[in-house]
């Protein structure tokens, strides 16, 4: 369980998105409006950026709550970036891991996250992790859900990379893991969200996600609106999400073990080519 948070669009400070408005993700660590398991977000925190002309990100992770770390403020008001992922984190089970256990995940140009919980862990994605490569099972940031999750996205992204381009490669990544771990693991909720400092993916498998388009450009997609505006859209269950600083492309996530196809309705582009007034 967590709340997280990714944007893509003309650079901003990290404040502006996660501090400033009135129900931020730092709010959100404690005071969650729409978040449907577990209540408070105090077992670590992360924010991910990329800074001009560089493709690999910085990250700045803690295992405390956001609040209790008095440099972030003062860090999320000063830089600036065209692209995040952050995260405040509900831990699911107890570990040892400390910020190693928080999102963002990271990888090359890409930072993930998950919200949501693997349901059996750990014994469900014994199968699934027994499919890695020994290397990059040895290779894991921490001992939880969200990080063997992530392994089995990025091994879908590195065998992309090696073959034949593909312009849906990430949404393809993200969308085939969530399938293969809910069949694996039923009644798991799988809401990733991955970047690559240029766009966001995302699914949405048993909890909340929404999107903003903003009036001064850039794209912001959240577990949860971080103000009132009432131009929130929020994505139906069972969605995958592919979206740049101007468009917002919505598919169904078709279960191929459902007898009742996810209606059409679910499908649509938004394109945003001029700033809202």
């Amino acid at each position: 369980m967590c709340r997280h948070l990714a944007y893509v669009g003309p650079p901003v400070p990290l404040g502006r998105l996660l501090v400033e408005p009135a129900h931020a993700l730092y709010r959100q660590s404690w005071a969650p409006r729409r978040q449907r398991y577990g209540t408070v977000n105090a077992d670590g925190f992360g924010v991910g950026w990329y800074a001009k002309d560089d493709p690999v990100p910085a990250r700045y992770r803690r295992a405390g709550p956001i609040w209790a770390d008095q440099s972030f403020a003062d860090l999320a008001r000063v830089v600036r970036t065209g692209a995040l992922l952050a995260a405040v984190r509900d831990a699911t089970l107890a570990g040892a891991d400390a910020e190693a256990a928080a999102a963002p995940f990271a990888a090359g140009p890409w930072l993930f996250s998950h919200n949501g919980a693997v349901a059996g862990w750990p014994g469900s994605l014994a199968p699934l992790a027994g499919s890695l490569p020994r290397e990059e099972l040895l290779s894991l940031e921490a001992r939880n859900d969200s990080a063997l999750v992530w392994a089995l996205v990025l091994h879908r992204l590195r065998a992309a990379d090696a073959g034949e381009p593909h312009p849906r490669a990430d949404a393809r990544a993200l969308a085939d893991t969530v399938l293969e771990v809910a069949a694996a693991s039923p009644g798991s909720r799988l809401n990733l969200l991955l970047t690559d400092g240029e766009s966001i993916t995302a699914t949405v498998w048993g909890d909340t996600l929404w999107y903003l388009t903003r009036p001064g450009g850039g794209t912001v997609v959240a577990s949860e609106p971080y103000d009132d505006d009432p131009h929130w859209q929020e994505v139906p269950d069972r969605t995958l999400l592919a979206a740049s600083g101007t468009d917002v492309l919505l598919t169904p996530i078709e279960d191929p073990r459902d007898d009742a196809p996810v209606p059409a309705a679910i499908a649509a582009s938004v394109s945003v080519k001029e700033p809202r007034t």
